[in-house]
């Protein structure tokens, strides 16, 4: 059975260097024979958690009918959840934190519901600095949220696109996220 990647691309360009560098990845990850869907999560309608904490209560999930409903399944469903999202004011976009926000609704007091599946990063910034351009936050903040819910962080690619089209000038960049697309989906040996 064929590996599933979900791509939650939380730039608010649908054609920009995140999704040049998911398109990448996902071509990697076809290639190694693994399912791949990407959301585009600018187009969905994405609410801010309400912290009523209803969805802790005896697994009842989340009560805010909003687009995060369709992506639950998803989620559940893959092997693999890669969060692209360019660093705007030195961290993940909006729209990335507001679906992570929403993962609460994924606990229990038993075990949280993404446990054991690999977690990758693509990450583009403005700056010619990890540091400096906010993306080492980025890293931190999913490094943290992998190690409180029993995630694997499983990779990560990142490099400086300011313009549109960057990312595609840089070769090595898209290579290494064709080849993380590879990595995420083969075989454990």
């Amino acid at each position: 059975m064929s590996k599933k990647v979900l791509i939650l691309n939380g730039s608010p360009r649908e054609k920009g260097n995140t999704a040049a560098l998911a398109i990448q990845l996902t071509a990697g990850a076809t290639d190694s024979g693994a399912e791949v869907e990407s959301i585009y999560l600018h187009d969905l309608d994405i609410r801010p958690c309400d912290a009523c904490d209803f969805c802790q209560e005896d697994g009842n999930g989340c009560v805010i009918s909003d687009d995060m409903q369709a992506l639950y399944p998803k989620m559940r469903d893959s092997d693999v959840i890669v969060i692209a999202s360019p660093v705007y004011w030195f961290n993940l976009t909006a729209q990335s934190k507001l679906c992570i926000d929403r993962w609460y609704a994924m606990e229990s007091s038993e075990d949280f519901e993404l446990a054991g599946k690999k977690l990758a990063l693509l990450m583009v910034y403005g700056d010619t600095d990890l540091y400096t351009s906010g993306g080492i936050i980025v890293i931190y903040t999913l490094d943290s949220i992998c190690r409180y819910v029993g995630m694997e962080f499983a990779g990560i690619v990142h490099g400086t696109a300011m313009d549109v089209g960057d990312a595609e000038k840089d070769p090595a960049l898209m290579d290494q996220a064709f080849q993380l697309g590879q990595k995420l989906v083969a075989p454990v040996s």
